[in-house]
């Protein structure tokens, strides 16, 4: 670990979001090479002559490098890490694999849906043994101002990690905090680190109760409208999300204890949380578009990813599915049927026992 830790990394990063552009230049910061690719192709394109400016926790100028390709992202790079929604993975995942290398680290930041699986298991079939490391959900929050400007809301004070192969769980752990620094810890395997993200279970009844807000591109903060109705339809998603994880062999923690460790809050009940949360942080604002990650992401990937495995396991959801079949009806999009990773993966015709012991 100590090796590891006084290494210089050149770090490859898939995506030019929020996130992508945040550790960016966290990286470079703390003394690392970072390059990005866009898989738009247009994304960091101002970055070729431009710094990268960064505000917030760790503000900084930094200069990164901007890949041209999949090809050259990889072949410059010692590892990867793959920051941009999960509705892009598969697609992302796809074109860096014919460019990977023995022995290569992938990061997938935040895994959901087990992509990393599919990462995972598609390079095996390439004949490639790689090692992908999960985050359930981002080292760092943020925010894209421009494309050269990025403000870093918040470094996490906890945040898991599982690994493929199982075995090289360690040296993943390592590694990222080699990378971000302390506060990793070691998570059961991969389905682990996707039900640890509780994303869905919070955003999906966030935007159900607020659609008119967001359909009227209204100024609305989050944990404001996080009222004591929209607290309790999170519970319900959140009991279930918990249900579902037990009938895997996992224990997880109720969401209040994932809000405390994440943000350091110290109230018991989630509708206090949210209140003490909007009174120290003042927001953030809540989506204006339709078309926000909150249901393009989270409902396919994360509430009908939980449905899917429910029915692996016989764990009945009838909250989760309720807000899925909410959204898609007030949206006018099954959501159900844009989760790409779920029929590759052939969870229809998996098992509990099969499942985990692919992972």
């Amino acid at each position: 670990m100590t090796e590891l830790a006084g290494k210089r990394y050149r770090v490859g990063i898939a995506g030019a979001g929020a996130i992508a552009l945040a550790s960016a230049a966290w990286l470079r910061q703390v003394g690392h090479d970072a390059m990005l690719w866009s898989p738009s192709g247009q994304g960091a394109e101002a970055l070729r002559t431009q710094p990268l400016e960064a505000s917030g926790v760790q503000p900084c100028s930094v200069s990164v490098e901007v890949a041209d390709d999949a090809a050259q992202l990889c072949l410059a790079s010692d590892l990867l890490l793959i920051a941009l929604p999960v509705n892009g993975h598969k697609r992302v995942m796809d074109a860096l694999l014919p460019f990977l290398r023995d022995g290569q680290t992938v990061i997938v930041s935040s895994m959901a849906s087990l992509s990393s699986l599919y990462l995972y298991e598609s390079a095996l079939r390439a004949g490639l043994r790689i090692t992908v490391a999960s985050f359930g959900t981002t080292v760092l929050t943020a925010r894209r101002e421009s494309g050269t400007q990025v403000r870093v809301m918040t470094r996490r004070k906890a945040v898991g990690v599982s690994a493929l192969p199982s075995a090289n769980l360690e040296e993943a752990v390592a590694l990222c905090t080699a990378l971000f620094g302390d506060g990793f810890f070691p998570q059961k395997n991969t389905l682990a680190s996707a039900l640890a993200n509780v994303n869905p279970q919070s955003h999906g009844p966030l935007a159900v109760f607020n659609w008119s807000r967001i359909e009227r591109a209204e100024n609305w903060p989050q944990y404001h409208c996080m009222t004591p109705g929209v607290a309790r339809a999170i519970e319900a998603l959140d009991l279930e999300r918990r249900a579902v994880a037990k009938a895997f062999g996992i224990e997880l923690g109720p969401i209040e204890e994932h809000f405390a460790r994440s943000f350091g809050t110290e109230s018991a009940r989630l509708e206090d949380i949210a209140a003490e949360l909007h009174a120290k942080r003042g927001g953030p604002p809540g989506p204006v578009r339709t078309d926000t990650r909150f249901v393009t992401e989270d409902m396919p990937y994360g509430l009908a990813f939980i449905e899917a495995l429910g029915q692996i396991a016989g764990v009945p959801t009838p909250a989760t599915r309720t807000i899925v079949d909410a959204a898609s009806l007030v949206s006018g999009t099954e959501y159900r049927q844009q989760n790409d990773l779920l029929a590759p993966l052939k969870l229809a015709g998996e098992t509990v026992a099969g499942l985990l012991a692919r992972l």
